[in-house]
């Protein structure tokens, strides 16, 4: 009894060792909940790495053919001609002015018309 003449639980063992089950019960279910989540979380994570570590790998075989390209690229530009050296052609063309030059045919025309 407490001192309003009323009946309180704290009095009662039992009721108080039935709330400190069920606080125990729930505190065992939050813990279960907890370490559910807890797994659930590291497998997604697992996951996202695994993700991450195959898009990396792709990543690095891409880079490596990119980087074979430009290798073969820079090796191919060593064929090409340098600006400088097709203005000396394109200089020397206009020099040579090959429609300028008389064919065979004009020739043998020439040739011909000296005959008669």
């Amino acid at each position: 009894m407490n001192e309003e003449g009323g009946y309180s639980g704290e009095d009662d063992p039992g009721l108080n060792l039935v709330e400190l089950e069920e606080r125990q019960k729930i505190i065992k279910d939050r813990l279960i909940l907890i370490g559910q989540n807890l797994v659930d979380f590291k497998e997604k994570k697992d996951e996202e790495i695994l993700e991450i570590k195959k898009d990396l790998a792709t990543l690095k075989v891409s880079l490596e053919r990119i980087k074979d390209f430009l290798e073969t690229i820079s090796s191919k530009f060593q064929e090409f001609a340098k600006k400088d050296d097709l203005e000396i052609l394109k200089k020397q063309a206009k020099m040579f002015q090959p429609l300028e030059f008389a064919t065979k045919e004009d020739l043998e025309k020439l040739k011909s018309k000296k005959k008669h």
